[in-house]
């Protein structure tokens, strides 16, 4: 069913302008999904276990695990090492995004504007990965600490070198809205599962555990889990010929000028102030996930991997009805009932432990089911959005700026996510073994969702739709 949608508009050649390009194919939509899975394992890994390998809790020392940087609120008294680390690789991160895009957009290269980076910035990417988690002291060290952030730094510099130019390619590849999509929904479900595989890293790591220990048996599961990665995002690489399916021509301006430009676009204003309220939501749930289930639930950190993989499938099953139900109820729309629908899930997370005629898997169980559907409209609609904006700006504009619009979309939610680690490290601290903390990270979860429903009300879709439309009526 999924190939069907995804193929039944691919006609051999689409005009843009006065140039003839190709269209791609269902198998070249998937090759171009296949980098979006390589590197979503990779961000898997470090948003769903970075917290939790080095500010491991009592039942993950319990089994072995190193403690190996300082503990508590250990920076000014009112900040974490690891919270301070991966706040400000956000931070770091945010301000390349621009710089990036930039040079992207800029880029007079014979193979494209984008495949250059996604071909140099994969293999650093997958090493610096791996490195993040190979602490050169085998103990509680500021030494440590000083190495992490180098690798964190490293990890998001490279992340950013591939995945910038990589979500450019979707407005630049698909020709019309639901070509876009199409690509969307594509690499939605490739970002999942590639989610979904990092969620299996404990399954994994069990394995090696009695002969490596819990701290090698992580390395070496990260390690082939990146080696894997690598491989898949190399496959656009190769597969995709840039210059056959897009014909823009590499803007002037310089990076500082292309990123005013790109914000003093009204709608798209609204709109990352919308996703930044829905990542700061989504970071604090994300790296709460495992102590919700162990803290909370007081179930072992498998059942992590279980529900998170459970929650995929169940999301997966409904990519083709909200592919299907988007162009008949609009992309706003969509993405208000998921607002709610994530923010009630998020509220209840925060009763988990605490429901006395549900058992502890049940909990967990339902959890599971209800944050499935806002998981798939969130996987597939707001790059799509992000690229319809990026169109409409092009027509009225005469100004291809694809890679500064997701640029300036990730570098708005990256410094909400900073927020979002300073404060969940911090909460996380109060009622240290209640778990206290992790309740209050789930209500705060659900608050900034609800801000960022209200902020999205303001979205004027209608008038990005317009303007497209007029375009391709003009064709």
């Amino acid at each position: 069913m999924l190939e069907f949608i995804l193929w039944k508009n691919t006609a051999v050649n689409q005009t843009r302008g006065n140039h003839t390009m190709k269209k791609l194919t269902t198998g070249k939509i998937w090759q171009f999904a296949a980098g979006q899975f390589g590197w979503a394992m990779l961000s898997g890994i470090i948003s769903n276990w970075l917290v939790y390998f080095y500010q491991p809790d009592e039942v993950a020392i319990s089994q072995g695990q190193t403690v190996f940087i300082p503990q508590g609120l250990a920076i000014l008294g009112i900040i974490t090492v690891i919270g301070g680390i991966t706040a400000l690789g956000r931070v770091f991160d945010a301000f390349t995004d621009p710089m990036i895009a930039s040079l992207s957009d800029r880029c007079t290269s014979k193979n494209g504007r984008r495949i250059p980076f996604l071909k140099w910035a994969s293999l650093p990417l997958a090493l610096a990965t791996v490195l993040v988690f190979w602490s050169p002291v085998n103990e509680k060290s500021w030494i440590n600490a000083a190495f992490l952030l180098v690798m964190v730094l490293a990890y998001y510099l490279f992340i950013t070198a591939y995945c910038t130019p990589y979500n450019a390619l979707i407005s630049e590849l698909g020709h019309t809205q639901q070509e876009r999509l199409n690509i969307s929904t594509a690499i939605s479900f490739t970002f999942i599962a590639g989610t979904a595989v990092a969620y299996l890293a404990p399954a994994i790591w069990g394995i090696f555990v009695p002969a490596l220990g819990r701290v090698g048996a992580i390395r070496l599961t990260f390690t082939v889990m990146a080696a894997v990665a690598w491989l898949c995002m190399l496959v656009p690489v190769f597969c995709i010929r840039e210059k056959e399916y897009v014909n823009t021509v590499p803007v002037q301006e310089s990076a500082f000028h292309s990123l005013a430009a790109t914000f003093r676009n009204g709608e798209f204003r609204k709109f990352v102030g919308s996703d930044i309220f829905y990542w700061i939501a989504l970071t604090m749930f994300q790296t709460g996930l495992p102590f919700f289930v162990t803290s909370l639930l007081k179930l072992p950190e498998t059942m992590t991997t279980l529900y998170f993989v459970g929650m995929t499938a169940l999301s997966v099953l409904f990519y083709l009805p909200v592919n299907k139900l988007t162009p008949k109820f609009g992309k706003k729309r969509m993405l208000l009932f998921a607002f709610v629908m994530f923010s009630t899930a998020f509220f209840y997370t925060g009763f988990m432990g605490k429901i006395p005629f549900l058992s502890a898997a049940a909990q967990g169980f339902v959890l599971m089911v209800f944050a499935a559907l806002p998981m798939a409209i969130f996987g597939i609609l707001p790059q799509a959005m992000v690229a319809d904006i990026a169109e409409s700006d092009s027509v009225t504009t005469g100004s291809n700026r694809e890679g500064m619009f997701f640029a300036a979309r990730t570098f708005a939610f990256k410094l909400g996510q900073s927020l979002s680690m300073l404060i969940f490290t911090a909460v996380s601290t109060i009622g240290t073994g209640t778990g206290t903390g992790y309740r209050v990270a789930a209500f705060g979860a659900a608050l900034f969702c609800g801000i960022g429903a209200v902020l999205l009300v303001f979205y004027n879709e209608n008038k990005i739709n317009a303007v497209i439309a007029g375009t391709q009526n003009g064709k």
